[in-house]
């Protein structure tokens, strides 16, 4: 077994084979199919951390990860706001009483609210996003009394997006690729020195002109937009993103070497739901759907 926190680097395709059990992030549906094709070929064994459920549907794994890389967004689209990095010049903060700043987050998950919380804290005016309309008022609460947590559709979001000065994109579709929710004709309504961060980007992005980007070179401008789309955001705090993820992987870790993988799999369902590959075949369905590759899919009994 090899725990790891990313999907393995391609000089490290060689030492995958048959015997071998991956249990680290894959996000196999956001990144190029060389990695998928070489856990099938190799008849590999891999489990997500990003798909295994606990009891209630949650997914433990995942999100420790989201909650740094949701209070990061926020602070990473503070910084490159500064006139300094060619951002706008707008603060995102309260002044003597003054919210200043609108922030606009699109997804009410893990990273949404802590993306939320986060700018709220910080004094900006903030508008959440979601889907579900039952805990919209839990939800604002949560956040702080002048949050606003509105329905998302396709034309409010391209209302709001206009005069916002960070867009925090963190839509979440478990296993599969993140759909875009964020058009480019929305990007080019946008202000000249606003910025978006797109947490999805480990998911292929939620934001049409997002791309993959680098801690060593983390921005791109595009319509006059600032891009920060880095792929493992948490790298940037190794210390914290350690200790989050470490506490949450170990128990499941220790499940796997007591019982083994036939075993640890069948006593926990939502264990079973982090399998991607194994035997040569994907076991994960949104994956298969996301990477279209001729009858790999076969579900794991």
């Amino acid at each position: 077994m090899v725990a790891k926190v990313k999907e393995p680097l391609e000089s490290e395709y060689p030492f995958l084979n048959e015997k071998s059990m991956l249990f680290t992030y894959l996000h196999l549906a956001g990144v190029d199919k060389s990695l998928t094709k070489n856990l099938l070929d190799k008849k590999t064994t891999s489990i997500g951390y990003e798909t295994v459920e606990d009891k209630y549907g949650r997914l433990p794994l995942l999100a420790p990860m989201s909650a740094v890389a949701g209070n990061m967004a926020v602070e990473i689209g503070a910084y490159y706001l500064a006139k300094f990095n060619n951002g706008k010049g707008t603060m995102i903060g309260e002044v003597l009483g003054h919210f200043y700043g609108k922030v606009v987050i699109i997804g009410d998950g893990v990273v949404g609210r802590h993306a939320a919380k986060t700018a709220y804290g910080m004094g900006a005016n903030v508008y959440v996003f979601g889907r579900h309309e039952e805990r919209m008022d839990l939800l604002r609460e949560a956040i702080g009394k002048k949050s606003h947590v509105l329905l998302s559709t396709h034309e409010i979001i391209a209302e709001h997006i206009k005069d916002a000065d960070l867009v925090v994109g963190a839509v979440l579709v478990t296993g599969g690729k993140a759909p875009y929710v964020v058009t480019e004709q929305m990007v080019k309504t946008m202000e000249p020195g606003s910025v978006i961060v797109d947490v999805s980007i480990d998911q292929g992005g939620c934001i049409e002109t997002s791309k993959p980007t680098t801690h060593s070179n983390p921005v791109f401008v595009k319509h006059d937009v600032i891009h920060y789309c880095v792929t493992n955001m948490p790298g940037a705090y190794p210390r914290t993103s350690t200790i989050a993820l470490t506490s949450a992987t170990i128990p499941y870790i220790l499940k796997l070497a007591d019982n083994g993988f036939e075993n640890a799999i069948k006593e926990d369902a939502g264990f079973a739901k982090g399998v991607n590959t194994h035997k040569g075949s994907i076991t994960y369905k949104p994956v298969a759907d996301a990477l279209k590759i001729e009858g790999s899919f076969k579900e794991i009994k």
